[in-house]
């Protein structure tokens, strides 16, 4: 198996494991988002740790990483809880296919803190892949969802920046097991006061359900950290857009969800837009080889 397969196979893997999460968040009731959150970002940080003192590292962080590993934290904790919040409220393959603007929204913060040019291309496919989300949306005043639609993008906003701030990070030379770690002990101490501020006690049931969710959630996190250690995110990203699939198939099994048309032209939509940014991709890196 060559280096881009196993990517691949990482890649689906991870979008298998994040689908299966909001499988669990959902099964998981009406306890509050900061709860379940709370739980997914507890089993994190356990895996984490653990991955550090098997691996025998410390937790040092350069001075000039700090600033970084902090608005990375903040953006991704802002992430998580609109994502598990729009996970209870909408269908979860439109959840999905909205988080899924995630590599759009990169390419847009990239060019301010990372000081990148787009190329033309990509400003047309980041215009269009919003235009698009809009049949998910479905921007009106008589849709029940559109509220949770609304914070689901503003998640995806959050998720888009932290993923740049991971770049910064990597580009300063912070192990990717420590921005991990950090991460998941500082979405876990944010997540600690909200949901003190409304806890409910799980149900035997419920808490089974949020130890599945976290435990999907880390293998999800390690298996797209994997994968683009075999291959570049030109060659594989396209991958991750099989979430949208698997949530698509898991919503209709557990819940009985069915998308209407419009969402499954959003969804073909996305993938058509994300497959020409993956193509474009491949060519650049073959231009640059």
């Amino acid at each position: 198996m060559t280096n881009r397969q196993k990517g691949m196979l990482c890649i689906v893997l991870s979008a298998l494991s994040f689908a299966l999460m909001n499988v669990f968040v959902r099964l998981a009731g009406d306890l509050p988002s900061p709860e379940k959150s709370l739980f997914r970002n507890l089993i994190a940080v356990m895996a984490a740790g653990f991955v550090l003192m098997k691996n025998h590292q410390n937790l040092h962080y350069p001075k000039a990483a700090w600033l970084n590993l902090i608005l990375r934290s903040a953006f991704g904790t802002l992430g998580i809880l609109c994502n598990f919040y729009a996970v209870d409220h909408l269908l979860l393959a439109d959840a999905s296919a909205i988080q899924k603007l995630v590599p759009f929204i990169t390419i847009v913060v990239s060019v301010f803190l990372l000081k990148e040019k787009p190329t033309r291309l990509q400003v047309i496919l980041v215009i269009l892949a919003f235009s698009c989300s809009l049949l998910i949306i479905k921007p009106s005043f008589s849709n029940a969802d559109l509220g949770a639609s609304l914070v689901q993008v503003v998640g995806a906003i959050g998720a888009g920046t932290a993923y740049v701030y991971v770049r910064k990070l990597t580009l300063q030379g912070v192990d990717k097991s420590k921005i991990i770690f950090f991460f998941s002990a500082f979405s876990l101490l944010a997540f600690i006061p909200l949901t003190m501020l409304d806890f409910k006690m799980p149900t035997l049931t419920q808490l089974v359900c949020l130890i599945m969710a976290g435990i999907m959630a880390t293998f999800g996190q390690y298996s797209v950290t994997y994968a683009y250690s075999f291959a570049p995110a030109s060659q594989i990203s396209i991958c991750d857009y099989t979430q949208i699939i698997f949530s698509a198939i898991l919503g209709f099994f557990f819940f009985g969800q069915v998308a209407d048309w419009m969402s499954w032209l959003g969804y073909a939509a996305l993938i058509a837009l994300a497959f020409i940014n993956y193509l474009a991709g491949l060519k650049k890196t073959k231009l640059s080889s």
